[in-house]
């Protein structure tokens, strides 16, 4: 699958609201991928304490969908699944710019998938946070 055909996918099969992260592929590999997302002022908390870093809610969604772009990158086609298991650790806040987001595929079976998506500031920026998916396949 080309960068290109993956990134059709992406907006041939997500919501709208997740079609509104602008998560672009840059890269594939046999176990995984990396994207970038533009983190602007629609990603990011506004006001009080801590403002101006992008909201949790964004780098979850992010997580989970890059994983599954990632897992059709290394399958070569899309194939149904669901999140089973979706577990985010905030290690330190990400402000507005363009994200990386690595994606490291941990098993990949018959009817179960895991994923490791790791998330920096572009440009070599340090670990901000992982999130770690579970999926099911519905065609299993």
């Amino acid at each position: 699958m080309t960068l290109e055909e993956l990134a059709a996918l992406h907006e041939e099969v997500f919501a709208p609201w997740v079609k509104a992260l602008r998560i672009r592929p840059v890269e594939i590999g046999p176990a995984g991928a990396r994207f970038l997302m533009p983190a602007g002022a629609d990603l990011v908390r506004r006001g009080g304490e801590g403002g101006g870093v992008i909201c949790g809610q964004a780098l979850a969604a992010a997580g989970d969908t890059a994983s599954v772009m990632a897992l059709v990158a290394t399958l070569d086609r899309f194939r149904p699944c669901t999140t089973t298991d979706l577990s985010v650790r905030f290690l330190r806040p990400l402000g507005e710019g363009e994200v990386e987001i690595a994606v490291s595929i941990l098993s990949n079976g018959r009817r179960m998938a895991a994923t490791q998506a790791e998330f920096r500031a572009a440009g070599g920026g340090k670990l901000a946070a992982t999130v770690s998916c579970g999926f099911a396949w519905l065609d299993a």
